[in-house]
């Protein structure tokens, strides 16, 4: 089709084509951003914990005055709770994955250093790696004599008693990369402070952080063989078949409540509960964008089938005389099919430079990673689509227009 006659239309309405290409342009620009946080958000949700999550539970509770032994009231519980049918394993932790509160420290390669390496998560607690199953990549697990109470270890720091102090610890493989690049990191030396250093006896596969919010340090984690005592904010983490939590939950809080019946629960729930809450925020906001998107897509659509109409009614004439010389509906359909298609693309063009400035304004104030390029014609494709399908209405019904009724018209 001949596309001067559409282009000479346009320049007798340009306000109107103009305006038309703005909104085309502004809504490729807002799609094209929000359909990538909205993949940014989904991959953060669907980050790995490296737990078998659909079989633990976790719980923690509160005394209502403090235990005279707090070593010995843990160790009483996980000994009760290990008790409770269809309970595989059982631990005692200061944290858990995705919890949100994360309990970190300082690494450090060498204890003369100034600066940090790094910070990383430091998970306490018997029996970790198997109950939370954690898969152990290289080297070995803690055994129960790397293990020190937490109190013990505490004055250790204090006098500077080196033996009262844990001297192992386990590590993720993506923080043994991080540390040293390309080597076997079994036996080497962390410090954690300038005082404190931990032989590495084993390679973790995963483990997140507790407070995993920037993916990059997801994994850089490590268990201590720290033994605490039931006297804070801890949890028993109870692991089971998948479908079994809620009848173990039920059994090993009544467990608890009949060890100590003044004491009070805190936290109940399962491990896909812990991760559900974690990202909640992040479900919402996928979920705004995405209405964002809709509500954008569909004022663009009635823009192009107002206009579309709006020009249909005006130009009755100009169709009854292409009729009249010979042009058949399919030639008055291709015509406002056309005529959309070359403001849509204007519009489309215009507005990936605006994505991309937006993309910019997003990486400097907010630290969003760059705009895939993918991500434009993707965009491009909708939007050519839904002015296609916008305009189809209007165009059939100028088509349908009878030559002598449009002629009559005038």
């Amino acid at each position: 089709m001949d596309i001067l006659p559409i282009l000479s239309t346009l320049r007798r309405h340009k306000l109107t084509a103009w305006l038309l290409i703005l909104e085309i342009a502004l809504t490729c620009a807002i799609v094209c951003n929000a359909v990538f946080l909205i993949s940014q958000r989904l991959q953060r949700m669907d980050m790995p914990s490296g737990v078998a999550e659909h079989e633990l539970l976790q719980i923690q509770v509160a005394d209502v005055l403090k235990p005279v032994n707090p070593y010995a009231r843990a160790q009483e519980d996980l000994a009760v709770l290990r008790q409770v049918p269809d309970v595989q394993s059982v631990a005692f932790s200061n944290q858990v994955p995705f919890g949100g509160s994360s309990s970190n420290g300082n690494v450090l390669l060498d204890p003369n250093q100034p600066q940090r390496t790094l910070n990383a998560t430091t998970y306490f607690g018997e029996n970790l790696v198997s109950t939370m199953g954690v898969q152990l990549v290289a080297g070995r697990d803690l055994r129960p004599d790397d293990f020190v109470d937490v109190e013990t270890a505490l004055k250790g720091l204090r006098t500077g008693d080196s033996k009262s102090l844990p001297h192992v610890t386990l590590i993720t493989r993506t923080l043994a990369g991080r540390l040293w690049p390309g080597q076997n990191p079994l036996g080497r030396l962390i410090y954690l402070t300038p005082t404190v250093g931990l032989r590495v006896v084993g390679v973790l596969a995963s483990l997140v952080r507790p407070n995993a919010y920037d993916a990059a340090t997801a994994q850089y984690t490590m268990v201590v063989p720290v033994r605490m005592g039931a006297d804070k904010s801890e949890s028993y983490i109870i692991r089971t078949r998948p479908q079994d939590r809620a009848r173990v939950l039920g059994a090993a809080l009544a467990v608890l409540k009949k060890a100590d019946p003044q004491r009070v629960v805190t936290t109940q729930r399962s491990f896909d509960e812990v991760r559900s809450r974690f990202f909640k925020d992040d479900r919402a906001m996928a979920g705004i964008l995405l209405g964002v998107i809709i509500a954008l897509m569909i004022v663009t659509a009635l823009g192009i089938v107002g206009l579309a109409s709006f020009w249909v009614q005006q130009r009755r004439r100009m169709i009854g005389v292409r009729r009249a010389l010979g042009a058949t509906r399919a030639d008055i359909l291709h015509y406002f099919q056309t005529e959309n298609f070359l403001l849509a693309t204007l519009g489309i063009a215009l507005g990936m430079a605006l994505a991309y400035g937006i993309n910019l304004f997003l990486m400097l104030h907010y630290e969003l990673p760059r705009l895939p390029a993918v991500y434009l014609p993707v965009g491009a494709v909708l939007l050519w689509l839904i002015g296609q399908l916008a305009v189809l209405g209007p165009a059939l019904r100028a088509a349908a227009v009878p030559p002598v009724v449009a002629t009559r018209s005038v």
